[in-house]
């Protein structure tokens, strides 16, 4: 079942997480406008950058769905001792990165009360350990990084990010244009140019035989919510996971939920359920908003056009093959 955070305040509690189906959170007060073919019209620009004021995960030895304020403060707490540890460790030297202006989160103001974690199930809300298989093609990527582009992650190679990697928000490029060509719904996302074409007409899945690197999605309205599956997945050894800092992989045993519920003009609240049992001990979901941005312009990923860091940082590996032989 999809969740999202629900905060009521009361004068005992705030309670967050409450489990709810989308479908049920349509409100009676507001009615989408329609497409001549009947679909909620939720064409335009979104962007998801506020999701980045909602930490991944919860800390160690919390679980929801709901939270006192009380909770909230422990939870507030560990976050800032675990920053103040981290803090104090000694770090490699480094030869430093972008200025902060470049990340939206330098740009974007947080709100008071975001909620405790992107993570909604499980109720830990913390992801679900690799498998073992999956902890050691990873160890293999890290191992290996720079024998062949075989182990570098599809994004780094300009291919693609994944659905996951493409629909968390990320440190900049977050706006996703959304389109609805009649028996489609259209999602083109500013990060990697990777567009998204999604039948809702009620066609079946290709045929098994057939991979793809993101997958083959089918839609269909629930009312207000718009509901995707995708399957068909290729194997890929290296891929974007729920966040920047996360390479995972990704199975041809894996299974996508999404739910897009257009919850008022402006808003949209999405959940995405991940089971790819060849990748993860267990099931998850992810929720966040999307809000329209009619004044955001996507501005061109040209990765391929000027990508050098594939080959870069491949031959700068076999020239150091070459010096340490010497």
């Amino acid at each position: 079942m999809a969740v999202r955070w629900l905060i009521t305040v009361s004068t005992t509690a705030v309670l967050i997480g409450a489990p709810t189906t989308l479908q049920a959170l349509d409100s009676k007060d507001w009615s989408p406008p329609r497409l001549a073919d009947g679909q909620p019209d939720i064409q335009g620009m979104w962007n998801n950058v506020n999701a980045l004021k909602i930490p991944m995960e919860l800390p160690d030895g919390f679980s929801g769905p709901d939270f006192t304020s009380e909770d909230l403060a422990a939870i507030a707490a560990a976050r800032a001792a675990e920053a103040e540890r981290r803090a104090a460790q000694p770090r490699a030297p480094s030869v430093g990165a972008y200025g902060a202006y470049w990340f939206d989160s330098y740009w974007n103001e947080s709100e008071a009360d975001p909620a405790p974690a992107r993570i909604v199930e499980p109720l830990n809300g913390q992801i679900p350990d690799w498998t073992a298989a999956a902890h050691k093609t990873l160890r293999e990527n890290r191992e290996h990084l720079h024998d062949s582009y075989a182990f570098m992650e599809s994004a780094d190679r300009c291919i693609t990010r994944g659905v996951i990697g493409m629909m968390m928000s990320g440190v900049y490029n977050n706006g996703k244009l959304i389109l609805q060509p009649p028996g489609y719904v259209v999602i083109q996302s500013e990060m990697v140019h990777r567009v998204r074409v999604i039948p809702i007409d009620g066609r079946p899945h290709i045929d098994d035989g057939v991979q793809l690197w993101e997958g083959d999605p089918r839609g269909h309205w629930e009312g207000n919510t718009l509901v995707v599956e995708s399957t068909n997945f290729r194997n890929v050894r290296s891929m974007r996971g729920a966040s920047a800092g996360i390479r995972s992989r990704q199975t041809v045993e894996q299974r996508l939920v999404e739910r897009f519920h257009f919850a008022g003009p402006d808003t949209i609240r999405y959940s995405i359920h991940v089971d790819d049992p060849g990748t993860y001990t267990g099931e998850w979901t992810a929720n966040f908003p999307l809000d329209r941005a009619p004044d955001y312009e996507q501005f061109e990923y040209a990765c391929h056009e000027g990508n050098y860091s594939v080959p870069n940082a491949l031959s700068g590996a076999r020239f150091e093959e070459r010096a340490n032989h010497d």
